[in-house]
């Protein structure tokens, strides 16, 4: 469909919408209202994690912010490198926050080779959190999704590879659909983050998450990137059990 004829459509829809369901589908797209508000009682630790979309991060301001711990972009299968992440892993490393790096995996690509990858990017160091491996949907992979055991299988390499190198279990980020293709009833020695920016998080196995990506629309201090919302997470436990995390 031509930009032209999606424009139509798109007006065609939003006219036969009620003015205050309108109103109210801005206001979230804006991030004015956010579908999703924990409760910092529940959950009292809060983080985010960062990609070249948040450009330049000052993080010193970032870690004003009420937060606790930051995920940061890596890698992207057997050879992408986020381009902020060198600064954003050293500078983060220099606040208070605990710090984490993520790879976002590939179906493309071979779980070892997408070990080394990371391997090479994300240097041994104490006190960082466990490395993550973002399972999620790319391309046309939602609509066609590659095969439950071929991906399974390289995923047990990345993981096990990287769980060799820095000696913790890795944690596995998923959407609920990715989750449920692939983790549900597996992978239970594995600390899961999920996301859900709708409701709270709803696994289809029942079982317990460890972090929640509750929103991406949050607006924080301290970075200025063509992305102005950031993503935002809580930690499943208390202050006292996350000082002792992993």
């Amino acid at each position: 469909m031509s930009r032209k004829k999606k424009w139509v459509a798109t007006g065609t829809v939003l006219s036969a919408l009620p003015l205050s369901v309108l109103i109210l589908f801005v206001l979230i797209r804006s991030g004015i209202i956010i579908m999703n508000n924990p409760s910092e009682s529940q959950y009292p630790v809060r983080g985010v994690d960062v990609s070249r979309y948040q450009g330049e991060i000052d993080w010193n301001i970032l870690a004003s912010n009420d937060i606790s711990f930051a995920f940061i972009k890596a890698t992207e299968g057997s050879s992408h490198v986020d381009p902020c992440f060198q600064y954003n892993f050293e500078e983060g490393r220099k606040t208070g926050l605990r710090i984490g790096a993520y790879h976002f995996f590939s179906y493309d690509s071979e779980g070892q080779t997408q070990a080394d990858h990371y391997i090479a990017t994300v240097e041994k160091a104490a006190g960082l959190l466990p490395p993550v491996i973002d399972l999620e949907f790319y391309g046309d992979k939602g609509q066609n999704p590659p095969e439950q055991g071929q991906v399974r299988k390289e995923l047990t390499v990345i993981l096990d590879r990287l769980e060799e190198y820095y000696g913790m279990k890795p944690i596995i980020y998923a959407t609920e659909s990715s989750y449920a293709l692939y983790l549900a009833d597996s992978f239970q020695e594995y600390d899961i983050w999920i996301r859900n920016v709708i409701t709270s998080p709803r696994l289809s196995d029942h079982r317990e998450w460890t972090f929640w990506q509750y929103t991406d629309r949050g607006k924080l201090e301290g970075y200025q990137g063509n992305e102005k919302y950031i993503d935002m997470n809580v930690f499943n436990g208390s202050r006292e059990d996350f000082l002792k995390y992993p």
